[in-house]
């Protein structure tokens, strides 16, 4: 297929067709990838929570608490992610360091 032979209609359906081919293989692959993990997990004697297992705990684990609000001891931060507006304040007044927990 030469496709410069082509109108600039029939390029932009060549171009959706192709799109909507990709969708499809790329959903049947991943299908197929699915049912392959799932039959070696059962061959095994395994089920999807056994090995998701490790990976769902690995993400809800708590983090150790740094700083606490001297004001409000119910406001904690972890030190990590964005800074709450309390401890926030307090760096500006570079008071922040009295608020980590030893």
């Amino acid at each position: 297929m030469d496709i410069t032979l082509l109108s600039i209609p029939e390029l932009q359906k060549l171009n959706t067709q192709v799109a909507q081919e990709l969708k499809s293989r790329q959903d049947a692959d991943i299908a197929r990838a699915r049912e392959q993990i799932l039959q070696i997990a059962k061959n095994a004697g395994l089920s999807l929570k056994d090995l998701l297992k490790p990976l769902l705990h690995a993400s809800s684990k708590k983090l150790a608490v740094k700083y606490r609000d001297p004001a409000n001891s119910t406001q904690q931060w972890t030190g990590r992610g964005r800074m709450p507006r309390w401890a926030k304040a307090l760096q500006d007044a570079g008071q922040l360091e009295q608020a980590r927990i030893k």
